[in-house]
């Protein structure tokens, strides 16, 4: 299986947060893929800069790498694929990530409940 994380799930992977779920870090460990969004390390350097994340946006790029997941870039399909969602979550990153996991197509780890009706390859954790 191929999954996408959403931006929490990956911070939570990282803290070995007790938020991440069991169910979520068994997907994590069975998947033969594991991508990270550079849109997530987007959304992070922007609560960085607010003061909503203390975190080193460095170290979250280089620890992609370091946690043996790949880097998932925006690329032009994914930008209109996110004109065809429906207006179900305003946050524009976790609309990003919605749009990439269907073009991919990958599995979206969340445990935001507002994007399961987005699509069946939102799984929630």
């Amino acid at each position: 299986m191929r999954i996408l994380l959403d931006t929490h799930i990956y911070l939570w992977w990282l803290q070995d947060n007790p938020k991440l779920s069991l169910q979520a870090r068994a997907s994590i460990e069975s998947a033969t893929e594991v991508y990270v969004s550079s849109a997530s390390l987007w959304e992070a350097a922007i609560k960085i800069s607010i003061g909503k994340l203390d975190a080193d946006i460095e170290a979250l790029a280089a620890h992609i790498v370091l946690s043996g997941f790949i880097e998932l870039p925006v690329i032009a399909k994914h930008s209109v694929q996110l004109t065809r969602l429906p207006e179900l979550h305003r946050d524009p990153f976790d609309r990003m990530l919605v749009a990439q996991a269907m073009c991919e197509p990958l599995r979206l780890l969340t445990a935001d409940q507002q994007l399961v009706g987005y699509s069946e390859l939102v799984d929630l954790v």
